[in-house]
């Protein structure tokens, strides 16, 4: 979904930098620059007059490839990087970013524009591994932006607005490398400031969106887990997401919601509290759920209000042999020990002497073996792995650490029926051995 959320509803941060000004030498008190050859002249003229972008951008690589010394080099360039902006032609604008670098390694347009293309790429790879050294590139982008000194001369103003308009990207940039390399921490502080450095519209569409998306997976991705911050933005995303996004995003904010608090009741204030508000009011707080009783309560519960053990169904005795006290548990094996019964489970391992069965849906669903039946006579031919089994046996033992019931005198088996097949016991009498 994030790749997807991404690629939709992103809107071009070029529209910022493109509205951001440009600090030529012109405008930064150094003086008109001046281009002796009348034909360079001529040339510059003609291609900066273009009516269209992509007038623009035929005539300005023609005139870069004729005349790539310019003194209006860094200028021209510029200009091509806007026009392919304005077309769409992603990469033509980052191929143009990065010879604008050669000329001055601290542009910020220039970085804007190619830690916002690189994070864009990345966003449309489907392996994280893939999206990795883009992201890489475009926040060591980012972090030149952020520390880059106005040029010499420049307007003070002019240089305010611009890194107004291109810091939400760089810090974006900075955040979403952070998320991809698991560094939640990092990803929260720089989405954070993102977000606070954006205007109120931007927070509400496009990136803002987003990257408010992103700031609650990574509360609800850190160790330890922040789920009142998380379901917050994710609340807040999904307010403002376009569909099919809106739904899922609400989903996976009532999903942590509901973990969190233990049911929905109180998530409609939420959402509307959100919707208000980028960041949560101070004091802000979501009730915790009480903690859920552990394995062992759970199991003495069961013991405890169960008036005749006996009846108890095979898999919650087991459940008390693996999670009881040693008290909850001795009483269950009384009822259980010596007894023949029979055992339906799922084959894990077999020899002609024992088999190794998964009984429990648990133990089905992880594929791993909860019940020991030990032949009474071998097999001639051991069952198929993964099969469904019936066999016999007698409860001999068990262990609480790893948990298995251990059975003896297991006779050969017969195919189970499809239905539910119930766990009936039945006291096997023998002669004293």
């Amino acid at each position: 979904m994030k790749k997807v959320l991404y690629v939709s509803v992103l809107a071009l941060a070029s529209t910022a930098i493109l509205a951001a000004p440009i600090l030529r030498a012109q405008d930064s008190g150094q003086g008109t620059i001046t281009i002796k050859d009348p034909a360079e002249y001529n040339a510059y003229n003609s291609a900066i007059s273009q009516p269209t972008p992509q007038a623009k951008e035929a005539a300005i690589e023609q005139f870069v490839q004729q005349y790539p010394n310019s003194v209006v080099k860094k200028q021209m360039l510029e200009v091509l990087m806007d026009a392919y902006t304005q077309t769409g032609n992603t990469q033509k604008a980052l191929d143009t970013a990065r010879k604008v670098l050669q000329v001055d390694p601290v542009d910020m347009r220039a970085l804007a524009l190619s830690a916002y293309i690189l994070r864009t790429q990345a966003g449309q790879k489907t392996n994280p591994a893939d999206a990795q050294p883009l992201l890489d590139e475009a926040a060591q982008d980012a972090q030149k932006g952020l520390t880059a000194p106005p040029p010499q001369g420049a307007d003070a103003a002019n240089f305010a607005k611009l890194k107004e308009a291109v810091t939400p990207i760089f810090d974006g940039a900075i955040a979403a490398d952070d998320l991809n390399k698991k560094d939640y921490a990092g990803a929260i502080q720089n989405f954070q400031n993102e977000l606070k450095a954006m205007p109120p519209a931007q927070q509400t569409a496009g990136p803002g969106i987003q990257d408010t998306y992103e700031l609650g997976t990574a509360y609800a991705q850190e160790k330890p887990q922040d789920l009142v911050n998380a379901v917050w933005y994710l609340a807040r995303a999904a307010a403002y997401a376009p569909e099919p996004f809106k739904d899922q995003i609400q989903k996976a904010a009532e999903y942590w919601y509901k973990k969190y608090h233990g049911s929905a009741d109180g998530f409609d204030q939420v959402q509307t509290q959100a919707k208000a508000s980028l960041m949560p009011p101070a004091g802000f707080t979501i009730t915790p759920a009480p903690p859920p009783p552990s394995p062992q309560e759970l199991a003495h519960t069961a013991v405890t209000s169960t008036p005749d053990l006996t009846t108890m169904a095979l898999t919650d005795k087991e459940f008390v042999l693996a999670n009881g006290t040693p008290d909850d548990a001795g009483k269950v094996w009384d009822t259980m020990k010596g007894l023949t019964t029979k055992v339906p489970g799922k084959v894990i391992s077999a020899t002609a002497d024992s088999v190794q069965l998964a009984v429990s849906e648990d133990a089905q669903q992880s594929n791993k073996a909860d019940f020991t039946i030990n032949m009474k006579k071998p097999l001639k031919t051991p069952p198929t792995i993964g099969s469904t089994v019936n066999y016999i046996a007698t409860f001999d033992s068990y262990t609480q650490n790893p948990p298995m019931i251990i059975m003896k005198d297991g006779e050969a088996p017969v195919t189970a029926k499809p239905h539910a097949v119930h766990h009936a016991t039945t006291r096997h009498h023998t002669s004293p051995q």
